[in-house]
């Protein structure tokens, strides 16, 4: 029966698209509304194929620029150019779209177990766990199942695999590229740290103007380009490139401000 269509990872299909249309219409206000999110690119969308498409972005909360990704993608593949005006391009939402997340992110509570149902891949984080550096093998079964959702659809990665600024990109999503060849399109985002907490669930200030920028995919010569070239590929392709430091952007300042509150109140 139709009702009881699943994907590949057996998430029933008929409540996936209704978390999908109830998240994104009680999301909507914070992108258009309490703040206002300027995009460009997004013509690119509507014309990509249906499966193997990787999505390579700049990470800065837990779960709003996931969730914006969520919007403007739809609303792109409805025919919006560079907007997410009237939430109805969400009744019929794009179900083979996935996002990659830390499993302890996504267990820590009851609303994050629910939004990991909307198309979460969880995976264990080899250098980090609860708050702690740590040295671990990559888990077969994440990269498996990052190679069933791109034969499924598309994929968002944050390569950094963390909401820190300007941090090393790390090879597994270079040899993710390496190994099954997808569209690689790369997204840059900003103005969601000022916006939101770290989780991206409390709006923590309002007024401020989000951006985000779809860039054409990345060219890969897949015979001549090693790891390391992968690598310093998409740190420039999504602006975490150590290059970029020589102007500090905003965004650097006020994370280092915050640190810095951080320890006093330790103190």
């Amino acid at each position: 029966m139709t009702f009881f269509k699943t994907n590949p990872f057996g998430h029933i299909l008929f409540l996936k698209r209704w978390l999908i249309r109830i998240a994104g219409s009680l999301s909507h206000r914070r992108y258009r509304g309490f703040n206002e999110m300027q995009i460009e690119g997004s013509e690119i969308i509507k014309n990509l194929p249906d499966t193997n498409v990787l999505f390579i972005s700049n990470h800065q909360t837990y779960f709003a620029d996931v969730v914006a990704m969520f919007h403007v993608f739809n609303a792109s593949l409805k025919g919006r150019e560079d907007s997410i005006k009237n939430v109805c391009y969400l009744w019929n939402p794009k179900l083979n779209l996935y996002y990659v997340a830390a499993k302890e992110t996504m267990q820590a509570g009851l609303l994050p177990k629910i939004l990991a149902y909307a198309g979460a891949i969880t995976v264990e984080r080899t250098w980090r766990t609860e708050g702690k550096d740590v040295k671990r093998a990559v888990n077969p079964n994440d990269t498996e199942n990052i190679k069933i959702a791109l034969d499924d659809g598309w994929v968002i990665t944050f390569p950094q695999g963390t909401t820190r600024s300007f941090k090393p990109v790390r090879k597994g999503t270079a040899h993710i590229i390496m190994q099954h060849r997808p569209i690689v399109v790369p997204v840059v985002i900003d103005g969601f740290r000022r916006s939101f907490d770290k989780k991206g669930l409390r709006i923590k200030k309002k007024g401020i103007l989000q951006s985000m920028t779809i860039k054409a995919p990345l060219e890969i010569d897949y015979d001549v380009d090693s790891i390391d070239d992968i690598v310093e590929k998409i740190e420039y392709a999504i602006e975490q490139h150590e290059s970029f430091l020589k102007v500090i952007p905003s965004e650097v300042i006020e994370e280092q401000e915050l640190l810095n509150q951080q320890r006093n109140w330790k103190y």
